[in-house]
């Protein structure tokens, strides 16, 4: 009945509902289908079992529904970065398959102090700050944080190696003979970044902070940054063959302004970035990137939550996931000299 309800709500068929909340495919429904069938499953408090349904319509146990805060430490809304966004559609998918609901969703610093902090746990995505962890601290234990690095706090943890996702894309490049490469993207504390530099060092490049453009890592950031490279470059005035992106949000706007300039160019510019979102499928060419398990992530951080809320563990837990390489067409060989 429950699907039926979700249907009705977002008006698609109870099969499309039950493709979403069951994450068959990204490709499904559109995104704007999945944002509205979300909603209405959050809206009554849907989950997917038949007994954990009836637990939480019995008045006489209200607990048996396990409630998260999920907190956004580094974007304002879930449409500015969509890895942030799939993430979230991930974890979306893990709690509901626990029968945990999302009591709110909070996003960046700014708003916390203005927001009640009573949930059962908290799921941090991002990279967090001292103040905002002392924040949520404050209002329980139950804390897991998914970001790019280990941070030296006393909290559940699940990482993917921004680092050494930096070092496999930069390597990828360097296979292919290029030793001018630029990078777009976060400067400040960035694992990325010190990734880009590192990798540089190791093969004796000499740094040239002329191809870096910092950025908060979005394609509104990313099209200005990437649009006064190339001019130096047509001009003369820069010398690049690739293009690191911190992510693919910036990379795919890249994409699409070389696709625009083409002709300008006397040849092709690699472009390889991190994070493997749905989007870099569709571009053109494909992009080439670096995959983090973010199902397998949510998946990880969603169980070590249940744990803690449960007691099975007291010291903080610290999980690690590799990433790899997805090789598509937006990466070639080096021909300059």
């Amino acid at each position: 009945m429950s699907l039926k309800k979700i249907a009705e709500m977002a008006g698609v068929s109870a099969s499309t509902v039950s493709r979403v909340l069951n994450n068959a495919s990204p490709a499904c429904a559109s995104r704007e289908t999945q944002d509205r069938i979300w909603e209405a499953a959050r809206s009554i408090g849907y989950v997917p079992n038949e007994t954990a349904r009836k637990l939480k319509k019995a008045s006489e146990a209200p607990a048996e529904t396990r409630s998260v805060t999920i907190v956004m430490a580094r974007v304002a809304s879930l449409e500015a970065d969509p890895f942030f966004y799939e993430l979230f559609r991930s974890l979306e998918v893990e709690l509901m398959k626990q029968s945990m609901v999302i009591r709110q969703t909070l996003y960046a610093e700014e708003s916390l102090a203005e927001n009640p902090m009573e949930s059962d746990g908290f799921i941090i995505l991002g990279r967090c700050s001292r103040r905002l962890l002392a924040h949520i601290s404050a209002c329980s234990r139950n804390i897991v944080g998914i970001w790019r690095n280990p941070m030296d706090f006393h909290v559940d943890e699940v990482v993917c190696d921004g680092e050494k996702a930096a070092e496999l894309a930069m390597n990828h490049l360097l296979s292919l003979g290029h030793r001018r490469i630029a990078y777009i993207g976060d400067c400040s504390y960035e694992s990325r970044y010190v990734g880009y530099c590192n990798t540089l060092f190791r093969n004796h490049i000499s740094m040239d902070y002329s191809l870096i453009r910092p950025t908060d890592q979005t394609r509104e950031q990313a099209e200005p940054a990437f649009r006064e490279l190339l001019e130096q470059k047509v001009s003369g005035k820069a010398d690049f063959s690739a293009v690191f992106c911190a992510n693919d949000a910036t990379a795919v706007r890249v994409l699409e302004i070389l696709a625009q300039q083409k002709k300008k160019l006397r040849e092709a510019i690699s472009v390889i970035s991190i994070d493997d979102i749905e989007e870099a499928q569709n571009t053109k060419p494909y992009l080439t990137t670096i995959h983090i398990p973010r199902d397998e992530m949510a998946h990880m951080a969603v169980n070590l939550l249940l744990d803690r809320t449960s007691r099975g563990h007291k010291e903080p837990v610290r999980i690690e996931f590799p990433c790899r390489i997805v090789q598509r067409e937006s990466c070639y060989r080096c021909v300059t000299t």
